[in-house]
Parts: C-alpha cells; sequence; structure tokens
C-alpha cells in the first residue's frame, strides 16, 4: 500500500517557534498548537497531496501529545491539533489522524507501514519500516515519488 505519514509538531508545524511554548506546555495551555504557524508552503504541499491521493496514495497524520500531560489536556491538544489541520489544510482529506500519547512507537501505530513517514525525531525515522525523511525538502521529495 502506498502510504505518506506526517509528525506535525517540528515537522510541518513551527510550534518551537511559538513564543514561550514551553512554558504554555508546562501549564497544560494548548496556545501553541493553536497557534503555530506551517513549516512549508501549505497551497503547494495540499496540491502535491491532493494529486498524490488521485494516483492511490494514503495520507496521514501520526503526532505526538505532551509528555506528561494530563488527559484533560491531551484531550484540549487532540482538539487544537485537528483544529489546526483544518484551519490549514482544509482542501486535504486525510485518510487517517493518529494524535497519541508521545513516545509512542509511530510505526505500530501505523500498522507497520512500508510507506513514507516525515518526521523531525531521529528515532522515529531510524525505527520506521518504510522510507523516512527528515522536515527538510517535503515538496521536493514529494513530487519526485514515483507513482
Amino acid at each position: 500500500m502506498k502510504e505518506i505519514w506526517f509528525d506535525m509538531d517540528g515537522t510541518i508545524v513551527d510550534l518551537y517557534g511559538v513564543e514561550n511554548w514551553l512554558a504554555d506546555l508546562l501549564a497544560e495551555n494548548e496556545r501553541p498548537y493553536a497557534t503555530a504557524k506551517p513549516l512549508i508552503n501549505f497551497s503547494a504541499l495540499a496540491r502535491v497531496l491532493n494529486n498524490l491521493q488521485k494516483k492511490g496514495y494514503k495520507i496521514g497524520i501520526i503526532s505526538w501529545l505532551c509528555k506528561d500531560a494530563s488527559e484533560n489536556y491531551d484531550n484540549k491538544v487532540i482538539i487544537a491539533k485537528q483544529n489546526w489541520l483544518k484551519k490549514h489544510l482544509p482542501s486535504v482529506n486525510f485518510d487517517r489522524i493518529e494524535i497519541v500519547k508521545y513516545g509512542t512507537y509511530k510505526e505500530v501505530v501505523c500498522g507497520h507501514s512500508k510507506g513514507i513517514l516525515f518526521d523531525d525525531e531521529e528515532n522515529n525515522r531510524k525505527y520506521w519500516n518504510g522510507i523516512a525523511y527528515d522536515e527538510k525538502n517535503i515538496i521536493d521529495i514529494l513530487k519526485g515519488l514515483k507513482i
């Protein structure tokens, strides 16, 4: 199966560029998840993803929640991340969105996908079963896929 998975924070979302992001997370304030800017050109990304879906690719999000957070905060972050995707990539109909506990093995959540993963976290790329890329050159890599 042709699958493409995206991490959010640090990969397509500039969470770490939000002023006081860490203090907010420690205080269980979901503001950074709601206000972060995109890290890449989302108009171009949406066009490429929609074209890939037309050619049979499944597109998914696999993102972690905040480390050591309460269940209440986790629920707020899930909503904030889902709303962020709807706001910034409204034309992309994701096949799956998985927002899971911090440290969860992404390859397990994704059913040991042999697809492509874009993730800024080196260990997530290291243990991925398919091909894994960092957050650099996402659009160029997607445009270069053999269909």
